[in-house]
C-alpha cells in the first residue's frame, strides 16, 4: 500500500513531479481555463504560472508569477476564479495565493499591456453582490446522520420546494459542524431551479459593516433595497449581532419584511434562540415563529461515514480501514477539525511519500490527538465526588467543615488540580471561593494520605478512571 503521489525512486524527477496530486490536478484546471479564457489570453497571463509552496495544515498553495505586475493582475482578475478551481479538483487546496518569484526582473507594464490584451469582459466581470457559494458545499456532499437529519431535510424543503409552511429557517449547531455547509447547498440549489431569482448572502458581522457604512454614506435606502429585494437572504453567525441595537433594529425590519412579502430567509447562530445573549426578544420571537433545527455533535458513525466520503473524492489517498475507524473514534470536537485532519494526512503522504498507517497518522496529528483527549471539568469532578461519598454537591462549595464533607471536598480539589489545566485561584472560585492556599493544603494532604492511607487511594483510583472514561 502506498502514500499519495509515491513514485518509484529510478524515474526521473520531472516524471515524480507530473504524477503527484498537485501536479495533476494543475494541468487539468490550466486545460480548463485555456479552454474557457481563449489561447491568447491563457498563454499571456496564465500559462506563465508555475506551482509553488503547499501548506498542508492552512491548504495555502502559491501560484507564482515571473513577475509582480503579472502576479497583481491575475490576482486581481483571476485570484477568486482559481481558488474556486482548486477547492474543487483537489478538496486538498483551500486557499490559492498568487505569488511572485523573488529573482525575477520585472518587465515593463506597459509592454505587457501592448502585447496581450486583456480578457474580454464577459470572462471577468462579476456582479460584486453576487453570492460567493462554495461548489463543495452541496446537498450531494452533504453526509446525513442522526445528528444532523432534520436541519438537512428543512434545508432541502425550504431549496426546493414551490412553498413551504416554515420561515424563516433556523439553523444552530456549534462550530465546525455542517452549518455553513447547508447555507451553500440552499443558496446553489434555489439558484439552479430559479435562475433569475436574486439571492443574497453574508454573515451577521458583514450586515452590521455594510449597515454602517451605509448611514456613514447617507444610502440606507440603497441597503435597504438590496437586501429586502431578495428572493433569499442568508445570514450566518447572527450571534455576532448581539448588543448591537441600531444593527438589530435594521436586522428586525429586515427579517419583517422579508417573510411578509413571502420570500426566504435562513439564519445559522452557534446557539438555540432561547440561549442567544444580547439579542432583542422580538427577533428570538421571530426566529421561534419559524422552524428551528439544531445540529447536534456528530457520533461515531457519521463521523466514519464523512470520513469514507472525503476519501472517495481524494485522488491517490489509499487509507487502512483501522486508521479511518481510529480517527473516527478519537476526533470528536467537530467536522471541520475531522476534515482538516484527513486532509493534513494526505497532504503529508503525497509530500513524504510514506504510507498511511497508524504510526504515521499518529506521528503527522500528535498536536490534534493530545488536543482531543477527554476534557473534564470542575462540576464534572464535584459531581462525581459526591455521589461516591454520598454528599450533596451543594457541600462542595459550602462552608461546612465536618470531616464527612472536609475530605471529599479535599479530595475533588486534588482531581481538579490533576486532571484539569485550572489555576489554583481559578479552583478555589469554583469551591465556593477559597482561597489558593487552600487548594494548596487540600492537595498536598491528599497526596500525604494516600500514601497511608490504601482506600483512600483506591478510591482516587477509581474516581480517576471513572472521569477519564
Amino acid at each position: 500500500m502506498h502514500g499519495v503521489g509515491q513514485v518509484a525512486s529510478n524515474e526521473p524527477a520531472s516524471a515524480a513531479v507530473l504524477e503527484t496530486p498537485l501536479a495533476a490536478a494543475w494541468e487539468n484546471i490550466r486545460t480548463g481555463l485555456r479552454r474557457d479564457c481563449g489561447a491568447r489570453t491563457f498563454d499571456g497571463w496564465l500559462k506563465p504560472a508555475e506551482l509553488g509552496a503547499f501548506d498542508p495544515d492552512s491548504g495555502e498553495l502559491e501560484l507564482v508569477m515571473p513577475s509582480k505586475f503579472m502576479a497583481d493582475w491575475v490576482r486581481s482578475h483571476f485570484g477568486e476564479r482559481l481558488t474556486l478551481a482548486w477547492r474543487s479538483a483537489l478538496p486538498l487546496v483551500r486557499e490559492v495565493r498568487i505569488a511572485t518569484a523573488s529573482d525575477a526582473p520585472r518587465p515593463s507594464p506597459l509592454l505587457i499591456l501592448e502585447e496581450i490584451p486583456a480578457p474580454s469582459a464577459a470572462v471577468v466581470e462579476r456582479d460584486p453582490n453576487a453570492p460567493n457559494f462554495d461548489p463543495r458545499y452541496r446537498f450531494e456532499t452533504f453526509v446525513v446522520g442522526k445528528a444532523n437529519e432534520v436541519a438537512c431535510t428543512a434545508a432541502k424543503t425550504l431549496a426546493t420546494a414551490d412553498s413551504v409552511s416554515f420561515n424563516p429557517l433556523f439553523i444552530h449547531g456549534g462550530t465546525g459542524r455542517g452549518k455553513t455547509h447547508l447555507l451553500h447547498a440552499i443558496g446553489q440549489d434555489f439558484l439552479a431551479r430559479r435562475p433569475s431569482a436574486r439571492v443574497v448572502s453574508m454573515s451577521a458581522e458583514k450586515f452590521m459593516v455594510e449597515f454602517v457604512r451605509a448611514l456613514k454614506e447617507n444610502d440606507t435606502i440603497g441597503f435597504k433595497s438590496r437586501l429586502r429585494s431578495a428572493d433569499l437572504l442568508l445570514i450566518d453567525d447572527v450571534q455576532f449581532i448581539a448588543g448591537k441595537d441600531s444593527t438589530q433594529e435594521e436586522f428586525f425590519h429586515t427579517m419583517n419584511e422579508i417573510i411578509t412579502a413571502g420570500r426566504r430567509l435562513v439564519i445559522t447562530s452557534d446557539r438555540a434562540p432561547q440561549d442567544l445573549d444580547g439579542i432583542a426578544p422580538r427577533i428570538l420571537s421571530r426566529l421561534s415563529w419559524g422552524l428551528v433545527a439544531d445540529i447536534n455533535p456528530a457520533d461515531y458513525e457519521l463521523r466514519l461515514n464523512i470520513l469514507e466520503a472525503k476519501l472517495a473524492v481524494l485522488p491517490g489517498v489509499e487509507m487502512p480501514r483501522n486508521v479511518v475507524e481510529f480517527l473516527a473514534r478519537r476526533l470528536t470536537n467537530s467536522i471541520r477539525e475531522l476534515e482538516g485532519a484527513l486532509n493534513r494526512i494526505a497532504a503529508y503522504a503525497m509530500m513524504t511519500g510514506r504510507a498511511i498507517d497508524l504510526a504515521f497518522v499518529e506521528e503527522v496529528l500528535a498536536n490534534v490527538l493530545r488536543a482531543n483527549q477527554r476534557r473534564i471539568s470542575i462540576d464534572e469532578i464535584q459531581t462525581q465526588v459526591a455521589e461516591h461519598y454520598r454528599i450533596r454537591k451543594a457541600e462542595m462549595t459550602s462552608a461546612r467543615r465536618a470531616r464527612e464533607v472536609a475530605r471529599p471536598r479535599q479530595v475533588a480539589m486534588y482531581l481538579s488540580k490533576q486532571l484539569t489545566p485550572k489555576s489554583l485561584p481559578d479552583i478555589g472560585r469554583r469551591f465556593g471561593g477559597r482561597d489558593h492556599t487552600t487548594v494548596i493544603h487540600a492537595v498536598r494532604q491528599i497526596e500525604k494520605l494516600r500514601a497511608a492511607d490504601a482506600e483512600l487511594d483506591a478510591d482516587i483510583r477509581l474516581l480517576t478512571r471513572q472521569l477519564e472514561g
